[in-house]
């Protein structure tokens, strides 16, 4: 397998170049973005776009990692009575994450979000879930796609912009789970042996009534169920004064 490494300040001027550069990126998605026939001077706005993109991903990418280590520490021991200022604290990192999705979506023309979808596509489904776990953990309820872009500060229709594809949407309330699973657990350690069975019917009421043809969607709700079996087997244990600690 080849491997094309490009400066593009570099190569800008160079003439050889400027024919060389459109065939050695034919089958890298660039070219074929734009048409084989695509001129040199946009196969460099191309790259240039693309590397921009990257550099704002990576930032936001940063904030989400924050943002999960934050939130995450409801799950130590003290975690259920810091929830309130864990989630206070994430409000404020939200903003920040809100400016940089302002940045994001000037560094493309708006009819070319899914051309360069996969560049924020995961970023964009962790923060959906996050946005919705935070929420969870102060109203115990699951959020609606219009609820999680009003947090991010996109938009809900792509004619309008940037916007929460409901693919991503999905995906980020399935990585949800997961988390309320484990917290499902952790609350029969703090005594709240109510939360897994209420944990267990939002889950599942949440999703029964969808038909996921999506593989990737579809494997994460196989992931769910196996979940809620889990959640409903802690509550049972917790219900038959089995569980101590």
């Amino acid at each position: 397998m080849s491997v094309l490494i490009v400066s593009i300040g570099d190569v800008t001027h160079s003439e050889t170049f400027k024919y060389l550069f459109p065939l050695l990126c034919k089958g890298r998605g660039i070219c074929g973005a734009l048409g084989n026939d695509a001129s040199w001077e946009a196969v460099v706005d191309v790259c240039r776009g693309t590397q921009d993109i990257r550099k704002v991903v990576q930032v936001l990418e940063q904030t989400a990692r924050e943002i999960l280590t934050l939130l995450q520490s409801v799950h130590q021991p003290s975690g259920f009575k810091e929830g309130p200022s864990k989630c206070a604290k994430a409000k404020e990192l939200f903003c920040t994450v809100r400016t940089q999705l302002g940045e994001l979506k000037n560094k493309f023309p708006v009819e070319q979000y899914y051309r360069f979808h996969e560049h924020w596509r995961f970023v964009l489904q962790r923060l959906a879930y996050l946005a919705a776990f935070e929420v969870y953990l102060e109203s115990a309820s699951l959020m609606t796609r219009d609820e999680v872009v009003q947090i991010l500060g996109i938009e809900l229709v792509g004619k309008k912009g940037f916007h929460l594809d409901v693919e991503d949407y999905l995906a980020g309330v399935l990585m949800m789970a997961s988390e309320l699973s484990c917290l499902a657990v952790n609350s029969i350690t703090a005594g709240d042996n109510g939360r897994p069975l209420r944990i267990s019917k939002e889950l599942d009421s949440g999703f029964r009534l969808l038909n996921l043809k999506n593989d990737p969607l579809r494997k994460r709700y196989d992931g769910l169920k196996y979940d809620v079996e889990k959640i409903e087997v802690v509550y049972d244990l917790s219900i038959r004064g089995l569980t101590k600690e």
